[in-house]
């Protein structure tokens, strides 16, 4: 588990920070399942069409990771499972606690 970790699902711009997502629609629950491959593996129950994905995976970043709608957008990968979101207003260390902490309330909830 610690291998998977240690890369950052993120890296920091001069925009703000790209997060690294990996999107699995029609999954059972909504939820951020970790990260793995670099990525954060966030799981929603919303099918893959019109965009009704997109929006769910952004309802639970917002959500989990305690941010207002207008510090993230989606930046590229909206027809991909492999997505990027600018996160802006918020420093790097901060969102790195709030992951953890996301990841380790799904893990208690498990």
């Amino acid at each position: 588990m610690e291998e998977e970790s240690a890369k950052l699902p993120f890296e920091g711009t001069a925009e703000g920070i790209l997060l690294f997502v990996k999107g699995a629609p029609g999954s059972r629950k909504n939820e951020i399942r970790g990260v793995t491959n670099g990525a954060l593996k966030v799981c929603c129950t919303q099918v893959p069409e019109k965009g009704k994905a997109n929006k769910a995976i952004l309802e639970i970043l917002v959500k989990s990771l305690r941010l207002k709608k207008s510090q993230i957008s989606l930046v590229a990968g909206e027809t991909d499972s492999n997505k990027k979101f600018l996160i802006t207003n918020l420093e790097v260390a901060e969102l790195q606690s709030r992951i953890e902490s996301a990841a380790s309330e799904k893990n208690a909830a498990s």
